[in-house]
């Protein structure tokens, strides 16, 4: 017998989260419905699951918290996370990306939409290079990009980035002097579904360039087009 895929649905409101989980069965998901952010967390330290598809407005630990507390995690930060929740601005959604989210959907919501989210988003996983021992820190001058623990240091000190910072930062340090357009940045770290304006790319560059100091001088500016790493020292970490 081939083994289910299995999604753990974080939903307060027991009728949507039954409806939600009904028709990932009938699509032939398996399924576990919790119904609080603290719920959530602890099934997650005991259970393997595919994907999570996370509401916002939870009791005690809210969605936004759950999502970072997975991110951060080093044992559940490949999960994929779909947000799906009443609150739609577009605040709300740039701040569920910048946690770490991998799409958001807002209700009322098509559960075929869903489904072929969820698929879309499970599919980008499975493509998902793995990352070898030998690749897995990236140095550019004086920043050092620790993928296995999610972490950035400047001149071996620690540097406090939000996850889609990480994600941009490494982007553009996977290819030092190729200049990286808005729109490629928004699809590598967010994927080809999330609409988002090329602004809040800026938004993160200034935010990362602040936070590195003068080695954020390193993230180059291409105007009309998009952003470059400086192509300097570069090195895979032994």
């Amino acid at each position: 017998m081939v083994a289910k895929t299995p999604i753990l649905i974080v939903e307060d409101e027991r009728q949507i989260g039954d409806l939600v989980s009904l028709n990932l069965q009938r699509e032939g998901y398996e399924t576990r419905l919790v119904e609080s952010g603290e719920a959530a967390l602890k099934y997650l330290a005991a259970h393997d699951v595919s994907l999570v598809v996370l509401d916002l407005m939870l009791p005690g630990i809210d969605g936004k918290e759950v999502c970072r507390q997975l991110k951060w995690n080093q044992q559940t930060r490949h999960i994929p996370i779909i947000m799906l929740t009443a609150k739609g601005e577009e605040s709300d959604i740039v701040s569920g990306l910048e946690m770490g989210a991998d799409d958001y959907m807002v209700k009322p919501f098509s559960a075929k939409v869903l489904i072929a989210r969820i698929r879309n988003a499970l599919r980008r996983d499975e493509a998902r290079p793995v990352l070898s021992e030998q690749n897995s820190n990236t140095r550019i001058g004086s920043i050092d990009i620790d993928n296995d623990r999610h972490e950035v240091r400047v001149d071996d000190k620690p540097i406090n980035v939000t996850a889609s910072e990480f994600k941009i930062l490494t982007f553009l340090a996977s290819r030092p002097g190729f200049v990286r357009t808005r729109e490629q940045i928004i699809e590598a770290t967010h994927g080809s579904r999330v609409v988002m304006s090329n602004r809040t790319v800026d938004v993160h560059i200034t935010s990362l360039r602040r936070k590195l100091g003068e080695a954020g001088d390193l993230i180059e500016t291409i105007r009309g087009v998009g952003y470059r790493m400086e192509e300097c020292s570069r090195m895979a970490a032994t």
